[in-house]
């Protein structure tokens, strides 16, 4: 792929709110800090940047990698070849019918904004994801969660684009969301936006909810250093965590590549970690976990790109 002539047709395709940019260095769109450069970045603002880029990467057969905020994803030192959507939907908008609120949220929103939005507005039932970091996108990509709510719980239909360019409206049943899982894990459809369903609450109760799930936050996660949240997934009968520090593994490193001190479930980036010493820290783990318990642990972090 000729970089500099795709970037420039690609200028005619998309309008000036969306930026793109040539071998963009990962390290920056990503909550490790860590990744190769992109051939071709692009922030789309607008849905219709987004169906043009689909197109235009379909018709040239160039590879075409969708991403969010970055806060789930570990891309390898190679970066990326072809082109880097990310998807930064801004759209936000409450209606209250009856005794609900919904709330529809653009892919590229962040969470923390939403439940600093909501709390004004004095609507409950999000003070759980607050803290989560990244998009909403991602949230409903991984049906995230924490402290007892999930995604699930308060998606009520998403809108997004198929791999042809076509819009769905997806309730929440179809969304088929599991565990850290929904249809849109495969890659299969982009998430464009999303409806929350809410209820109207106290704004002192609210905030007393983030606030407690802040501190927590602050006294069990290593938010001191960069890091992709908790690296692996929960086991179908046990805690990953606990596991990994029975086997004595917080602050083993591998480089810049740490098992945080404060919280066995997070790989940390000290400072001048590489991918691959990230990827050869998660595979030591894996072995020594599955050495002394005889446990397969699974990533939450998505890995992409090239070594």
């Amino acid at each position: 792929m000729d970089i500099e002539k795709t970037s420039k047709e690609l200028e005619n395709c998309i309008s000036r709110e969306s930026k793109i940019q040539e071998n963009e260095l990962m390290s920056k769109h990503t909550s490790f800090k860590v990744g190769g450069m992109a051939d071709i970045f692009i922030n789309a603002r607008t849905e219709q940047d987004i169906k043009n880029t689909l197109g235009y990467a379909k018709q040239h057969n160039i590879p075409l990698t969708v991403i969010g905020n970055g806060s789930n994803l570990l891309v390898k030192d190679g970066g990326i070849r072809g082109i880097v959507l990310r998807i930064d939907l801004q759209d936000f908008d409450i209606k209250q019918i009856d005794n609900e609120y919904i709330v529809t949220v653009g892919a590229g929103v962040k969470n923390g904004f939403v439940a600093q939005k909501l709390l004004i507005e004095e609507i409950e039932g999000f003070e759980f994801a607050a803290g989560i970091p990244g998009s909403i996108g991602g949230a409903i990509r991984m049906n995230a969660g924490a402290h007892g709510g999930e995604m699930k719980d308060i998606v009520s239909e998403t809108r997004c684009l198929d791999k042809d360019g076509n819009i769905k409206t997806l309730s929440n049943e179809e969304q088929k969301f599991e565990y850290r899982n929904s249809i849109f894990s495969n890659n299969q459809y982009i998430v464009l936006s999303t409806k929350l369903k809410l209820k109207k609450g106290i704004y002192k109760e609210i905030k007393a909810k983030m606030d407690e799930y802040t501190e927590w936050r602050k006294e069990h996660q290593p938010l001191e250093y960069p890091s992709a949240g908790s690296t692996f997934k929960r086991g179908t009968d046990f805690i990953t965590a606990k596991l990994i520090d029975e086997c004595g593994l917080k602050g083993y490193n591998i480089g810049d590549a740490e098992v945080s001190t404060k919280h066995a479930g997070f790989v940390v980036n000290k400072g001048n970690a590489q991918a691959k010493d990230i990827l050869n820290l998660v595979k030591y783990i894996s072995e020594k976990v599955y050495e002394k318990f005889g446990k397969k642990i699974e990533l939450e972090v998505q890995v992409i790109g090239e070594d």
